[in-house]
């Protein structure tokens, strides 16, 4: 028998997974933190427009707060085979199984989308208020970026993890309205 296929969410995994679930828990991953740094030409954005959307950045000593997806069993290779469709889009992001501790105590393999930072999409660095002046404009395939940011906030809220950047992010972007930037 085959183990669980587990699945790391930290953006909008979390909100909308896009695979069959059997289970969630929230989950930490070691070494990592969730980041605006990589601009979106997609879902997000335009080549020409880019938004930002998350990714986790390698930060040793730091933690990632999220949720771990227990996929449905007999689903795991639709999912991998959606997942890879969705998050490997411009291969900005890195597909890693890592090891994710569980709120339960346990500790899983899960597959989780990394950025590269050698990718030209990579943006890390960005202060808050550049990529509050970004978010609050770009739009792409998938809708308004801001919209991204807001949903992704409010999940992690009903869920109970704080990220004081994406709550700052978010009220700074609701400040903004949809103004252009000057």
């Amino acid at each position: 028998m085959e183990p669980p296929l587990w699945v790391f969410g930290y953006g909008s995994l979390i909100w909308d997974p896009g695979f069959p679930v059997a289970r969630s828990v929230i989950a930490r991953l070691d070494g990592w933190h969730r980041s605006f740094c990589m601009h979106s030409i997609h879902y997000r954005g335009t080549v020409t427009d880019p938004g930002l959307v998350l990714a986790l950045d390698a930060a040793p000593g730091r933690a990632c707060l999220g949720v771990g997806f227990q996929v449905t069993p007999g689903a795991e290779a639709e999912t991998l085979a959606a997942l890879r469709k969705r998050e490997l889009i411009s291969n900005a992001y890195l597909e890693r199984w890592l090891p994710v501790t569980l709120a339960t105590g346990e500790t899983v393999e899960a597959v989780s989308y990394v950025i590269d930072p050698d990718h030209g999409q990579y943006c890390g660095g960005l202060d808050l208020e550049a990529q509050a002046q970004i978010i609050a404009r770009a739009a792409g395939e998938r809708g308004p970026n801001r919209d991204y940011l807001l949903h992704t906030v409010a999940h992690l809220h009903s869920l109970g993890i704080s990220d004081p950047d994406l709550c700052w992010l978010a009220t700074r972007v609701r400040a903004l309205g949809n103004d252009p930037v000057s």
